[in-house]
């Protein structure tokens, strides 16, 4: 299978209401995970760009994304999760990339974290090749024990002025 480009997708926002989400909830992909989100929001608010997200390909939806509620003490989490015809494409990797440029942009001080299953997998992979580092192990209220990622910015290139 070949890795998708980037600038191919895009984040369509899960709008509050299920009403608003006619596109959606007519897919057979989102059937679950669309109440999942509206259900979220009910619990934690609907905070834009916080919010929960589809991504498009070339028309079709590929995945769902979310920050897991608006910034709590300092931090966001992150979530994803690639629809398993398009899994193993590079799809995962750039909604990783995607929600942290959204965070940065929309609030460079917020710490960005994810947890995935305590165990190397995928997501793992996906959040390395993301400048995520795993900070140990925790326990999820919903997951139990997980491990957490925490965002680390990279290092600004240097000028080539020997500047450091």
């Amino acid at each position: 299978m070949s890795i998708v480009k980037k600038a191919e997708m895009e984040l369509l926002p899960i709008k509050e209401h299920l009403h608003e989400n006619k596109e959606f909830t007519d897919n057979p992909d989102c059937h679950d995970s669309i109440y999942v989100c509206i259900d979220f929001y009910k619990k934690v608010g609907f905070n834009p760009p916080w919010i929960c997200y589809y991504v498009q390909l070339e028309g079709a939806l590929v995945a769902a994304a979310a920050f897991k509620g608006k910034p709590v003490k300092g931090k966001v989490e992150i979530a994803y999760g690639t629809f398993p015809p398009y899994q193993q494409q590079g799809i995962g990797a750039w909604i990783a990339h995607a929600l942290v440029q959204l965070s940065l942009k929309t609030d460079p001080s917020v710490t960005i974290t994810a947890r995935t299953l305590a165990e190397e997998n995928y997501s793992s992979r996906i959040l390395r090749k993301n400048n995520f580092q795993l900070l140990g192990t925790v326990i999820d209220e919903q997951d139990g024990q997980v491990w957490e990622w925490e965002y680390e910015q990279p290092p600004e290139i240097s000028s080539g002025r020997g500047d450091f």
